[in-house]
């Protein structure tokens, strides 16, 4: 991959970095990370405890918007990047919205009732009990395989896409375990949630996250992709600035308040991100499409919980209520396996390695 150039900066002085319980020396160790080639293909680095930004990077390399190539960029504050899978855990909270104002149905409710369009696959006794909160905590039980790269048309991602009827793509794969018993994977479980927030609500779902999310949170300016049908993607489809990303992170942390107004229920949030499945193919738990571990910090005496949205290619998302912090990583390296080391290392090597003082 061609290499990322950039600068990086502490956006706080060393005494108002040490007062909110950093290290001084944080921008400086980054930095260096950066010039040893230890951090490397970051696109964008932003994170804050409390509400105030500590750190700041803005690299320049190659980028992608959905798959198709942007050439070179060079990233700022108010370049759109893609969140890819990061998506999915928006919409989590776009479903919790439209739940706390009645608009969609419970997590208790019959998936297959809310597409009954679909009436010969419900007819399958294997998939009576199937409900929405199986598809929200990927435990459908249906066969899916993400695990090929994106631009492998066998991706089960990339066959929904390309498939004439995308939910009857997703809702007709076959039964490979019960309801609830084995995390698979699968963004088509997050396409059918999309689609309920869209039958329940009336909107199409970026404008009804402009309406619910967006605006109250001062994001102005989005894209969210859609495919062939015109269906905007709710597994992958949504490209923001780091700093909007980084409100929404903030909006958990904040347990979903946002100045003074509730988003969304607290109760949702601690639904979301508290695991419902404590093991994934990685060993990581996952809540309701977010994913969760534990990692030190010399400011706690034990590991303390984390959450995350997670998106190929490094796109990262991670939040530590219990300290205050929230952290966007932006990275270009799309369908490499190891693109989690890098965001990683940020994440726990130099935002949690230099947080002192809870």
């Amino acid at each position: 991959m061609a290499g990322i150039q950039g600068s990086s900066r502490s956006a706080l002085d060393s005494e108002t970095l040490q007062a909110l319980g950093f290290d001084p020396a944080l921008g400086r160790k980054f930095a260096a990370g950066i010039e040893a080639g230890l951090l490397r293909d970051l696109h964008v680095v932003v994170a804050a405890r409390s509400g105030q930004t500590f750190l700041e990077y803005y690299g320049t390399g190659p980028d992608e918007n959905w798959g198709t190539s942007l050439g070179d960029v060079a990233f700022d504050a108010d370049t759109l990047h893609d969140l890819r899978s990061v998506t999915k855990s928006v919409t989590g909270l776009l479903y919790g919205i439209a739940l706390d104002r009645g608009l969609v149905p419970s997590l208790d409710a019959s998936l297959y009732e809310q597409f009954p369009e679909y009436g010969d696959l419900a007819k399958d006794p294997a998939r009576a009990g199937i409900t929405i909160n199986h598809a929200l905590t990927m435990t459908l039980g249906m066969e899916w395989d993400e695990n090929r790269p994106y631009y492998d048309p066998l991706n089960s991602e990339i066959a929904m896409e390309n498939a004439p009827d995308r939910y009857r793509f997703v809702l007709e794969r076959p039964i490979i375990a019960e309801p609830g018993t084995r995390w698979i994977y699968s963004g088509g479980s997050v396409a059918l949630i999309g689609a309920i927030i869209e039958r329940g609500t009336g909107k199409r779902l970026p404008d009804f996250a402009q309406e619910v999310l967006f605006a109250p949170l001062d994001i102005a300016k989005f894209h969210w992709s859609a495919g062939h049908d015109g269906v905007a993607s709710a597994a992958s489809g949504l490209r923001l600035t780091a700093p909007d990303l980084l409100k929404i992170g903030t909006l958990f942390v904040q347990k979903g308040a946002w100045n003074g107004q509730r988003i969304v229920s607290e109760d949702w949030v601690a639904q979301s991100l508290a695991p419902a499945i404590l093991s994934t193919e990685d060993g990581l738990g996952y809540g309701r499409l977010w994913f969760s571990g534990d990692a030190p910090a010399p400011a706690f005496a034990d590991p303390r919980p984390w959450y995350a949205g997670f998106g190929n290619g490094g796109q990262r998302l991670w939040l530590m209520p219990d300290a205050g912090i929230a952290a966007v990583i932006y990275s270009g390296k799309y369908n490499f396996w190891d693109a989690w080391i890098t965001p990683t290392r940020v994440w726990r090597e130099i935002i949690l390695a230099n947080f002192l003082e809870a």
